[in-house]
């Protein structure tokens, strides 16, 4: 996997061209989701994905122009910095609120993306085709946007989140609560199998703690390293893979520190109570990947 700065000139609208047709298909698959029930939004998608695929063509001919005829294959998967989406077009039925959203945020992302990669280009046809398409995914996005007074009832539009709370759920709560969930879980095994195994509650908890830092570095390393965040505005890898990291470690000392106690079975309760409560979590953890 390549970080988006190590890309050259024709890796970029290699990647370009590869984008603006996965986004063509995908709105075409939107489309025919939408189509017998919301028409009217299944036009917009229609619309968008003609569009898309127009673009494709400029980029096409422009890449024929300075490089050949051979392209070639770089996906958004191949680079660092582009957000892994759920594959939403391929859930029936559609939701029509979740793929208004997910639009809008592929429109801001590609936007994004085309503006980062004219900053990386000397040539300045490719300069000023990749701000021409920038401007057109900004443009898209209102579209996308254009959906919630269309279709969606008042009621329902006071209920969307503003793009600034999603991307602070992006940044900050979705890593935090992902490490939260991940340090219960992974560190469940080794701190109740020394529980059980030992009726020690001081050696339990060493076994804990150390499980709990383990895991913590673990999945911050691991969050950091999964996206750079310099297309997607998900901040600093660095800090989200701290966030990510401290809350996995807190995860698994929520139910190592309870013995502590000296009394085993009391501090066994107050462990399995906790965990308890870090179900709860998870299911707020999928609410909020669900709106976002």
């Amino acid at each position: 996997m390549k970080r988006f700065a190590d890309l050259s000139e024709q890796e970029i609208l290699a990647l370009a061209i590869s984008s603006e047709d996965e986004d063509n298909r995908i709105y075409r698959d939107i489309a025919e989701g939408l189509r017998e029930e919301y028409p009217t939004s299944a036009e917009m998608f229609d619309r968008m994905a003609d569009e898309e695929l127009r673009h494709h063509g400029r980029l096409l001919d422009l890449y024929r122009k300075k490089f050949g005829d051979y392209v070639p294959l770089v996906r958004r998967q191949d680079v660092k910095g582009f957000v892994r989406h759920r594959p939403v077009w391929l859930v029936r039925p559609l939701g029509l609120e979740q793929v208004r959203k997910f639009a809008e945020t592929v429109e801001y992302e590609n936007a994004r993306f085309y503006r980062k990669a004219a900053e990386r280009t000397s040539d300045h046809a490719v300069r000023d085709l990749l701000m021409r398409l920038a401007e057109a995914e900004e443009g898209h996005e209102k579209l996308a946007g254009a959906l919630e007074g269309r279709i969606l009832t008042p009621a329902a539009r006071a209920k969307e989140d503003e793009t600034a709370r999603r991307m602070f759920v992006l940044q900050y709560v979705q890593p935090g609560l992902a490490g939260l969930m991940d340090g219960s879980v992974s560190t469940l095994a080794p701190l109740f199998a020394a529980a059980f195994a030992t009726h020690d509650t001081w050696a339990t908890f060493l076994v804990g703690l150390a499980a709990s830092v383990g895991a913590g570095i673990s999945m911050g390393f691991a969050e950091a390293l999964s996206d750079d965040g310099s297309l997607t505005g998900r901040g600093s890898p660095w800090l989200r893979g701290g966030v990510c990291g401290l809350m996995t470690t807190v995860g698994g000392l929520g139910h190592t520190l309870p013995y502590l106690i000296p009394e085993f079975f009391t501090a066994t309760a107050a462990a399995f109570v906790y965990n308890l409560t870090t179900d709860l979590v998870g299911g707020v953890e999928v609410t909020l990947a669900d709106r976002d």
